[in-house]
């Protein structure tokens, strides 16, 4: 290696340029903005008045905060859900007449009250609820109406009321508590609100109706289309803004204990501009209690401390209405621009430098040839890419298609077929348990099993997650093969961690180590990440001596073996460093060595732009994705190779016509069955020589 190129390497070493991109795939992110805007509120109010900070003043400041953060918070979850709530100022202002009224001039009890008080507060929701949700009347119109409406009410009630409520005193400590009381010295308002705030997260990140409420904010039309109840759950979110928007109203009353012809108003623009610049879209579908809770502190910082600078009222409005303007207008920028930006910066290639490609002319044990000439084709035109293939004790073929279905091929002739499972996703790789039950590796699903009576069980679609990383590697992303060892743990492969099923062929363009090696137990159910940092790992295969096994890295052209028992338990060992193609499925043969496949062939140009991982960053960032530099995954062939890694024999259709794919094969009494997975058919192909009752089951049951 000549001197730059080890500076480039180097240079993509130590810097890691990917984890910009994987920065930016994180829902946090949008939290950047919001919590820069509250550090400068911080330090530009916490600079020019002083004691802004000081205890007595955060100890009034954090009960007001308490209440105006239930309204955001109510608001939040109406705008996640695609709506908008401008009655929360409102139903603010009637939870507190409702609560005095109830108290003073009713003579409930204070359960009954706090009972009452919501029930109002929900019966406004329901309203705006029905006429939203089930007439599908436009939120905007429809809450401003409500606003107006509730209002009126409220002045009625004061009317009637406000001079009872004013002459009552109230003994009752309960009551004083909920708007003076502590608990551990943080203000009862406050505990409450953190409590709302978490129940509100746990419900939109971890529950169904949360998914569902962010799905309709996302799109209404789709969430429709999948079977979620629309109108019902629109409905629901406007009842939980108006408990919620009430429950402040409630409150604000025993912390005050007066009610007037101002209570709440303006209060529905500050929820509003608190819920949009902590980072809650307007648009739907993109927010969290967090969020709401970041906005709901910047802006009581923001108003408190201009009225303590003695900005006017009509000064103060306008700063909120600029402030509420600039937050939509970055919100619309950067949903429209985040993506742009994100597909501009996530491929982030780094520096590979394969040795030479081995010939594939005479001497060279690759040397081409048309020994796949013949190859007999099952199915063809009725099966639509048969990744991988498999035989039972009775002959027939399984395989996956490209619509989520396994594919029996019935034996003797084949000619017939069924649906063996649908079991959704992109069946990959295949292997039978020791129970006959079928294991199958689904791309962007996990690990599944389809027992003897065709029920199908998830095994498992996450591991550990690493301890450093930025994205959520926890999740599988791309299993892609596997095999089971002599004590039933089932070891598979995940391919990147980084690009979804449809996106493989861009982790090529990397070549980075996003792949790894997951071992799952049956017997506990536990799965964790054995091998990591693999390029492309594609391909496993258990080894003959029962105490490691054989796997492909595809980008880097190599075969390595892992001893998962024995004295060498834990090591990797290099088997093929260097192979003409690009390797996948390997399986074990009849004398004992291995079939590969290899997938594609090396081509000098992409070989050379592995070593240039800025040409191909600025590739994948100035030209269409479909005149990127991939490789050439074409043409393919099958190699039979010994442990020590001795190339035994190679199988090519040189003209490319039976399987110019192939991406696995099977032994199987006297012949080989291929299988690729752009291609439309299996191949059987005759083999001399070879053990013509031998099948791999038996192999795996020592019954050879």
């Amino acid at each position: 290696m000549n001197l730059a190129d080890t500076i480039t390497r180097w240079r993509y070493r130590l810097v890691p340029d990917h984890l910009l991109g994987e920065i930016l795939t994180k829902n946090w992110v949008d939290n950047v903005i919001p919590l820069f805007f509250l550090i400068a509120v911080i330090a530009v109010f916490g600079s020019a008045i002083p004691d802004f900070f000081s205890a007595s003043q955060l100890i009034n400041l954090t009960r007001q905060w308490g209440e105006f953060s239930l309204l955001v918070l109510a608001l939040t979850i109406v705008i996640v859900a695609g709506g908008i709530d401008l009655s929360v100022g409102s139903t603010f202002a009637l939870g507190n007449i409702v609560a005095l009224a109830l108290l003073n001039v009713a003579g409930w009890s204070m359960p009954a009250v706090v009972v009452g008080t919501l029930a109002a507060g929900a019966f406004v929701g329901l309203i705006n609820g029905f006429l939203v949700g089930y007439l599908r009347l436009r939120a905007f119109l429809t809450t401003l109406v409500t606003l107006i409406i509730v209002r009126a009410i409220v002045d009625m009630l004061l009317l009637k009321y406000s001079v009872k409520i004013a002459g009552s005193f109230i003994d009752s400590d309960p009551w004083y508590f909920l708007g003076e009381g502590s608990i551990a010295s943080i203000p009862f308002s406050v505990v409450v609100t953190l409590l709302v705030a978490l129940i509100i997260h746990i419900v939109l990140s971890r529950s169904r109706i949360g998914w569902h409420i962010l799905a309709i904010g996302g799109s209404r039309k789709s969430a429709h289309n999948v079977g979620i109840s629309v109108r019902k759950v629109v409905c629901s979110t406007y009842i939980v803004s108006g408990m919620l928007s009430s429950l402040a109203g409630l409150l604000f009353a025993s912390r005050l204990g007066g009610a007037g012809a101002d209570t709440g108003l303006g209060l529905e623009i500050m929820a509003l501009t608190a819920a949009v610049v902590g980072g809650n879209s307007l648009g739907g579908g993109r927010g969290s209690a967090a969020k709401a809770i970041l906005g709901s502190i910047t802006v009581m910082l923001m108003v408190n401390g201009l009225v303590r600078l003695g900005v006017t009222s009509g000064a103060n409005s306008l700063l909120l209405g600029m402030v509420l303007l600039l937050a939509v207008a970055i919100d619309v920028r950067w949903l429209k621009n985040r993506h742009k930006l994100l597909s501009n910066i996530y491929v982030s290639p780094t520096f590979a430098n394969l040795p030479l490609a081995p010939s594939t002319q005479a001497p060279s044990p690759y040397a081409v040839n048309d020994r796949l000439r013949p190859v007999e084709q099952i199915g063809l035109g009725e099966i639509d890419g048969p990744e991988d293939v498999i035989l039972d004790d009775n002959d027939n073929i399984y395989t996956g298609n490209r619509t989520g279905d396994i594919i029996r091929f019935l034996a003797p002739d084949y000619s017939e077929q069924e649906v063996y499972a649908h079991i959704g996703g992109r069946p990959l790789g295949l292997a039978f348990a020791s129970d006959g039950s079928l294991l199958c590796c689904i791309g962007g699903m996990g690990l599944y099993r389809v027992a003897k009576d065709r029920t199908i069980e998830k095994l498992t679609d996450e591991t550990n997650r690493s301890l450093f990383s930025i994205i959520d590697d926890s999740r599988l992303r791309l299993a892609d093969d596997l095999d089971v060892a002599p004590d039933g743990k089932i070891f598979f492969s995940e391919a990147t961690v980084r690009y979804e099923m449809h996106e493989w062929p861009v982790d090529s363009l990397e070549s980075r180590g996003n792949g790894r090696i997951i071992c799952y137990d049956p017997k506990d159910k536990s799965t964790h990440t054995v091998l990591k940092n693999l390029v492309f790992p594609n391909g496993i295969c258990m080894s003959h001596d029962g105490q490691s096994f054989l796997f492909a890295e595809t980008w880097a052209c190599r075969i390595s073996r892992y001893y998962f028992a024995g004295p060498k338990t834990g090591t990797v060992e290099p088997v093929i460093p260097n192979l003409p193609g690009y390797p996948d499925n390997i399986n074990r043969a009849s004398d004992g060595t291995y079939w590969l496949a290899l997938v594609g062939m090396r081509t000098p140009s992409v070989d050379l732009a592995l070593k240039m991982p800025g040409f191909r960053r600025r590739m994948a960032r100035r030209i269409a994705p479909d005149e990127w530099l991939y490789p050439n995954i074409n043409t393919g062939c099958v190699v039979r190779f010994d442990d020590e890694g001795r190339i035994l024999e190679t199988l090519w259709d040189q003209g490319g016509e039976n399987h110019p794919m192939i991406t696995s094969m099977r032994e199987h009494k006297g012949h080989l069955y291929i299988g690729g997975i752009n291609n439309n058919r299996i191949g059987k192909l005759k083999l001399e020589n070879t053990d013509p009752e031998w099948t791999g089951l038996k192999s795996y049951r020592g019954r050879e």
